[in-house]
């Protein structure tokens, strides 16, 4: 009788995190809310760190998927059964919530344990923090398959993470290294969430800056002061525009001071909301006319308040910068105003390491110049014609619902997913590959111990072994151990050296057993045996 093949998605994240709302945290939960109700699937699977986040999952996904759920759709495993899992199931994919991790480890394991080479795939965040470097390096090893794949948000963050690889592989002399490809696959919104607002005014017009109110890790808005201030010399009316920045705000911060005087001494009417809630979000939006986001900091990589921008039927006005060159048509969805940056960035380069990540993302902002002439054009052109306004806003959310949408976006990973499970792989050649970036225990620690097992040392019953085989004994198993060593196992191989045997033929006859003992895992059950008396070295050894 056929039995169709199950169809299989893995990770070792649990998607939805509590604590802080991070634009990372809302683009994972988002990204599984949308996968889940695809359903593309017939298991997932995830395998934590924790009994406690493991329960709060479970629970978790009870709640967001109630019909997968109740199909048994959902396992949600200790991070330890990993390797039995691997060799018993056939994945079709895992899929990571952040590529600079597990990634390349969870590689490995795939190349030494499982059934079959199947993808593996992370998404990038941001991509500038100064210990990437030594993050991106551990995707550059011989085991790298044309399967595995670094899923990047923007076509500038694909290039990005191409640029990381590359330098990697110039400085490190590894110029053949393999690594995974990268892809591009864009974040999401749902679209219905986002509703376009009816009664916009057009007198006075007001501009909208959404997200993080930061010059050192967002953007820096003096030039957007400037370049109004620049509008109003050449003749605009002061009382017909109002900027609106809402958003993030540090506590005791000290740069939205420096913008309210700023926009006083020019005569701008300013408005600060200061951590809007989800409700008082959408009035915002739904009450401006124009959207404004110069980003001069490579911290962004995306940019989902421009998606949300367009959503809600707004133009934009945005600095040719990052991911905005795909999220922005020109002309037609809003303008791209032109960026300078520089040609090297030694000082940054160098104190990085040693600097907190504000330090530093400050240094690289402030020589990415965005061209305040052009700002201020683009303002200009958008404030003076409403109609222009209303066309352009049109057009960016009919954009943003073809190309932005969550469900869209599944399509992508769910195709993704299947190419790279069609690419060839030599798989045999895979699996006794190290990682070079894994702590080879024995390699490293083998002259600790007075010497080590070797295939030709003799083992016999020990004492507490021959009770265990009588019933009269019983192996004691701390936790954890579970997972590794089998007591059915070890009434074996008390009954194998009942007669002398040495440890090459005792690892031999463990792999006949149903199943079958991996060498490793033999050799594994032989040292803890031989640690508690169940077996011991003939007189000899």
């Amino acid at each position: 009788m056929h039995t169709e093949k199950k169809h299989i998605w893995g990770t070792l994240d649990p998607f939805y995190e509590s604590g802080a709302v991070l634009g990372r945290k809302v683009a994972n939960a988002r990204f599984m809310d949308f996968l889940l109700q695809a359903d593309p699937f017939d298991e997932y699977h995830f395998f934590l760190q924790s009994d406690v986040s493991a329960r709060a999952q479970r629970e978790t996904l009870e709640r967001m998927a109630p019909k997968i759920a109740a199909r048994g759709g959902f396992s949600v495993m200790d991070r330890r059964e990993l390797p039995s899992m691997m060799a018993s199931v056939d994945y079709h994919c895992f899929h990571q919530s952040d590529c600079m991790t597990l990634q390349p480890h969870l590689a490995r394991l795939r190349n030494a344990r499982s059934k079959r080479i199947f993808p593996i795939t992370g998404v990038t965040h941001s991509l500038s923090y100064a210990d990437y470097g030594r993050l991106f390096l551990q995707h550059l090893w011989p085991g790298a398959t044309p399967r595995d794949c670094i899923v990047s948000t923007s076509a500038a963050g694909v290039a990005a993470v191409e640029n990381h690889l590359d330098s990697l592989r110039d400085g490190y002399g590894l110029s053949d290294m393999p690594g995974p490809c990268v892809h591009r696959i864009p974040l999401g919104i749902d679209p219905q969430t986002f509703e376009p607002g009816s009664s916009r005014s057009d007198d006075p017009c007001s501009i909208l800056v959404f997200g993080r109110i930061s010059h050192y890790s967002k953007m820096d808005l003096l030039p957007l002061m400037r370049a109004m201030h620049r509008l109003f010399s050449d003749g605009l009316d002061p009382a017909s525009v109002r900027l609106v920045l809402a958003g993030w705000v540090e506590d005791n911060d000290d740069y939205t001071p420096v913008l309210k005087e700023l926009a006083a001494n020019i005569g701008l009417e300013l408005v600060i909301h200061a951590r809007p809630s989800e409700s008082e979000k959408t009035a915002i939006f739904q009450e401006a006319d124009i959207f404004v986001s110069i980003a001069d900091n490579p911290q962004e990589t995306f940019g989902i308040t421009v998606v949300e921008a367009g959503a809600f039927g707004l133009p934009a006005v945005v600095s040719d910068y990052d991911g905005y060159k795909d999220l922005v048509e020109q002309g037609l969805t809003g303008l791209r105003v032109p960026v300078i940056g520089p040609a090297t960035t030694e000082e940054a380069d160098i104190m990085a390491p040693f600097t907190f990540d504000n330090h530093y993302h400050l240094l690289l902002a402030q020589q990415t110049a965005v061209e305040i002439p052009a700002l201020a054009k683009a303002l200009g052109r958008l404030i003076a014609d409403p109609d222009l306004r209303r066309s352009m806003g049109n057009a960016a959310r009919e954009r943003v619902c073809e190309r932005f949408s969550w469900p869209f976006v599944i399509e992508q990973y769910v195709a993704l997913w299947d190419e790279l499970n069609r690419r060839p792989v030599n798989e045999a050649a895979l699996r006794h590959i190290p990682h070079p970036g894994q702590v080879r225990f024995a390699r490293v620690f083998g002259h600790y111990p007075t010497r080590r097992l070797t295939p030709d040392m003799v083992l016999t019953a020990g004492r507490t072994g021959q009770g265990l085989y009588r019933g009269r004994d019983f192996p004691l198993l701390y936790a954890g151990l579970e997972r590794v060593i089998d007591p059915e196992v070890l009434k074996h191989m008390v009954f194998l050296a009942r007669k002398n045997v040495t440890v090459a033929e005792m690892v031999k006859r463990l792999a006949r057993l149903d199943p079958p003992l991996a060498e490793g895992r033999a050799e594994y059950h032989v040292l803890w045996a031989l640690k508690h008396d169940i077996l011991e070295l003939t007189a000899s050894d």
